[in-house]
């Protein structure tokens, strides 16, 4: 059994533990340094210091921070609860499609992952393809999809993935019933293709 002074030299120190936990907070809320900055009435440098370990949290920054995050000095300096690795987020409707979000509304990656039903009336592109910055990924789990890409026109069947940039205008929809696949999307492509 590890003795106390064992469990003491594996424990994470304070000061990673609050840069860790700052970093943690901040993004959970979708904060920029600026903001918190702001809020907290302390210059950015310091702040990006303390967060990337070049500066020493000072006891007087506390209070400020705990405000500007909207938590107590115990969650701010105790170490975080393990995260329910659960999704809870709930689905929605925008033009003809049921979205289910497949991540944490939090997570750190610019990337976001959903799970998506096309009903069976959106079959008509619209006259004028969208087009935006990045990629989009879709994997097709039931029903057939159009895939309209550029001038081309693909049938894409269920068990088949496929990856474009989407600089070249572009379409998805259902041929003969509903659809139901896997897209992950940036956030241009999530602003376009997922809200209304």
């Amino acid at each position: 059994m590890p003795s106390a002074i064992a469990k003491e030299e594996n424990a994470e120190p304070v000061d990673a533990r609050v840069r860790r936990r700052l970093r943690e907070l901040r993004t959970e809320r979708g904060l920029t340094l600026q903001q918190v900055a702001e809020r907290a009435n302390i210059d950015l440098s310091t702040l990006s210091r303390l967060e990337s370990g070049k500066r020493r949290l000072a006891l007087d920054h506390v209070p400020a921070l705990c405000a500007a995050l909207g938590v107590s000095a115990d969650e701010l300096l105790a170490s975080a609860p393990p995260q329910d690795p659960r999704i809870h987020g709930e689905p929605w409707k925008c033009d003809g499609m049921t979205m289910w979000p497949l991540m944490h509304r939090g997570h750190s990656s610019a990337l976001r992952a959903y799970k998506i039903h096309i009903g069976a009336r959106k079959r008509r592109p619209p006259e004028k393809l969208p087009v935006h910055e990045g990629h989009d990924w879709i994997y097709v789990l039931a029903g057939r999809l159009r895939l309209l890409l550029g001038d081309q026109s693909f049938v894409i069947e269920p068990g088949e993935a496929v990856e474009f940039t989407t600089w070249t205008p572009h379409w998805f929809g259902a041929i003969d019933g509903p659809v139901e696949l896997i897209m992950i999307v940036g956030p241009q492509g999530e602003r376009l293709h997922l809200h209304p």
